[in-house]
């Protein structure tokens, strides 16, 4: 359960970092969605742009199984990076948004 705690601080601490760079224009704004029950975590752009509806998930990480899976990342923040950085272990992160048959080569967790 530590581990799980640890991941869980590690994820909210980097979106949130991210999150606080982006800029807000007051129509746009930048939101972190948090799902700690379930683990889900998201950083979400939504609201209007130059008279547009704007929506978009920009990070999008999971934890399942004990391990921290990113399934998107929109951003050049090289997010895996940052966690190694944090401690974790690239054993324990999988890169989801390449298919499982690739990521073998990626020096991450397959799954």
């Amino acid at each position: 359960m530590e581990k799980l705690e640890r991941y869980r601080t590690c994820i909210k601490e980097l979106l949130s970092d991210y999150a606080s760079l982006s800029p807000s224009d007051g129509e746009a704004i930048t939101e972190l969605v948090f799902d700690t029950e379930r683990d889900h975590y998201q950083v979400v752009h939504t609201g209007w742009k130059n008279r547009q509806p704007m929506y978009g998930c920009v990070l999008h990480l999971d934890i399942k199984g004990e391990k921290i899976w990113i399934h998107h990342n929109g951003t050049e923040i090289d997010i895996a990076s940052k966690l190694v950085e944090l401690g974790v272990p690239k054993l324990d992160i999988v890169l989801a948004f390449h298919e499982p048959l690739v990521r073998q080569y990626t020096g991450f967790a397959v799954g």
